[in-house]
């Protein structure tokens, strides 16, 4: 529990860092705004495509998984008729 307020500690501290050297930087209030605004926008970015990206790649593997499980599913009934078939035959035989 210790270290990690520590790290929180340490988080909140450099974030709060970042903001106050933003703020005293030498640029203009609007300047660094607009760097600020522009810098979020691309964070922003940046996370819909890793989020976009991460969803396709589980959507593909769903996919993939219901097409093994149908190939499954098929290959099992046609064991079963297989089975069926061979049990008539043996009945006939009999």
């Amino acid at each position: 529990m210790k270290s990690g307020k520590l790290l929180l500690g340490l988080v909140s501290g450099a974030v709060a860092g970042a903001v106050v050297g933003l703020l005293y930087a030498p640029k203009k209030g609007k300047d660094t705004r607009k760097a600020i605004t522009e810098k979020g926008d691309d964070y922003i970015k940046g996370a819909n495509k890793s989020i976009h990206d991460f969803t396709d790649s589980i959507n593909h593997k769903v996919e993939a998984l219901k097409a093994r499980t149908k190939a499954n599913l098929a290959s099992s009934k046609s064991e079963e008729k297989i089975n069926q078939a061979k049990a008539e035959l043996h009945d006939v035989a009999s």
